[in-house]
């Protein structure tokens, strides 16, 4: 059977790169080598990419599966998930949508003057749930380093799972590091079983942080919306913010709200959209 035309959008979050393929009424399937062969495309060339498919909880608008540049899976996508909310608020002219991921559900809300809100639920700081490839009592500093043991470049990161494994290493100077040759090397760490998200993340006031991100399965992208949930997250943990902070990525700012009554995290930020056009006709193949 022929391969079906498929409309894509293309979009970012804070310069996240963004790819929004709806799937919903069609029967397709995708291979990490079509989604890498997506994105080595100019024209499509994505962080992250949004496959919306068929609801499978009520009340919800989609269900969403979420591919790196290298084709692995992601279970959330902060600013992805702001991405496909602007469209599903555009379709259905309601001013929220839900979607559902690998990470549970996201309900999202137009916060005004084009931003929106998503709910990412509750941070996860077991070193089981995370996970880790061996027990840590205190996930907020694990024994993890690089370079020479008596004079480490980068250790003693704190950990949580937000939807996603993330890493994050306190400096002084986030710029300070060469995130593109030590992002690799820690993503892949074996204590990490499903690789991580490597941050480094700088305290510059009590409500706000400084972070560059090494995506795992993406590489250095110019914001990541659950890395700025986890850096938030853990600096509350360790005293240095409170519990509300401005995280400002390469790609701006993010406003990060960890709340007290249900323990959930909530990102605002805006979205854009660039460009749509169809995928190039093999890169789709009907279901079987």
């Amino acid at each position: 059977m022929s391969a079906p035309s498929i409309r894509y959008r293309k979009m970012n979050g804070l310069g996240n790169e963004i790819l929004v393929v709806d799937l919903r009424a069609q029967s397709v399937s995708l291979t990490p080598a079509l989604v890498r062969e997506i994105a080595a495309r100019p024209d499509t060339h994505f962080d992250q990419m949004m496959v919306l498919l068929r609801p499978r909880s009520h009340g919800t608008d989609a269900y969403v599966r979420i591919f790196n540049t290298d084709g692995s899976l992601s279970a959330a996508c902060g600013n992805g998930t702001r991405c496909i909310a602007a469209l599903a608020m555009e379709e259905t002219g309601r001013s929220e949508a839900t979607f559902e991921t690998d990470a549970g559900l996201l309900p999202s809300w137009d916060a005004g003057d084009g931003l929106i809100t998503v709910d990412m639920g509750a941070p996860k700081f077991g070193w089981s749930e995370i996970p880790l490839a061996r027990e840590f009592a205190d996930t907020r500093a694990i024994d993890l380093r690089v370079g020479p043991a008596e004079a480490p470049i980068l250790s003693q990161p704190s950990v949580a799972n937000m939807g996603n494994p993330h890493a994050i290493f306190w400096v002084d100077d986030v710029g300070a590091y060469d995130l593109a040759r030590l992002g690799p090397q820690l993503e892949t760490d074996p204590v990490f079983p499903e690789r991580a998200n490597i941050s480094l993340a700088q305290v510059t006031a009590p409500d706000g942080i400084t972070l560059r991100v090494w995506e795992r399965g993406a590489g250095l992208t110019r914001a990541c919306g659950s890395a700025a949930c986890a850096a938030a997250v853990a600096a509350a943990r360790l005293g240095l913010t409170g519990r509300s902070v401005t995280v400002t990525l390469p790609g701006g700012p993010l406003l990060i709200e960890w709340r007290e009554r249900d323990d959930h995290v909530l990102m605002t930020g805006p979205w854009e959209f660039e460009h749509e056009g169809m995928l190039p006709a093999g890169s789709l193949e009907t279901a079987a």
